[in-house]
């Protein structure tokens, strides 16, 4: 065990971090920051027959100022909650254990949640619940400056940044065609490995 880290609220983040959720005595997320576009925060990646397909919440920026991550409000109208689960259904509809967990995650995307955030947490233990990870999650009370950067994944969790994360590979339901593919939302290790996920964290 770590001890305490720091990351980032993210929507349906990839195994990564819970890896490091799985590897800490305490998480802080970070809600105190200012908002940073085209990073999990609001969005993550699943695989569909095509390879990586991006999932993205649409939000409020407002009039371009920085804007706190706890303040961003998520925009309805897009109706982005039905292409997001079209496309999870698409995508591992076929998927071992899909029925375990589609429908609690459905749930919670259908719910219609002010805050980005809120919607994220909700999705968050979740899937801690489903993963059985005993992990014990708080948010920060103001911002931490970068610091040490074994114990804070803010920023270095994203799409656009190289890791030294390895993944554990395992069976998609794609794999055959695209080999294994890291860097999905752990949407993808769930439908795929169900009850044993925590193994490959």
């Amino acid at each position: 065990m770590s001890g305490k880290i720091l990351l980032s609220t993210a929507y349906l983040p990839p195994a990564e971090y819970f890896t490091r959720l799985h590897s800490a005595e305490e998480a802080f997320i970070e809600k105190e920051e200012n908002y940073l576009k085209q990073s999990y925060r609001n969005r993550c990646y699943i695989l569909s027959a095509s390879g990586p397909q991006p999932l993205s919440v649409p939000v409020y920026l407002g009039s371009f100022h920085k804007t706190p991550v706890k303040e961003i409000r998520i925009d309805y109208s897009k109706r982005w909650q039905q292409v997001h689960l079209r496309a999870i259904v698409s995508a591992y509809g076929s998927s071992p254990f899909f029925l375990y967990y589609y429908e609690a995650l459905e749930n919670i995307i259908q719910k219609n949640h002010n805050f980005l955030l809120d919607l994220n947490m909700e999705l968050l233990l979740a899937v801690i619940n489903m993963l059985k990870l005993n992990a014990k999650i708080s948010f920060t009370t103001g911002f931490v400056p970068l610091n040490n950067t074994d114990i804070d994944f803010r920023y270095n969790i994203g799409p656009k940044k190289k890791s030294d994360y390895s993944p554990k590979p395992y069976i998609q339901v794609f794999s055959r065609e695209n080999g294994f593919t890291g860097g999905l939302s752990i949407v993808d290790l769930l439908f795929n490995v169900g009850p044993e996920s925590i193994n490959y964290l």
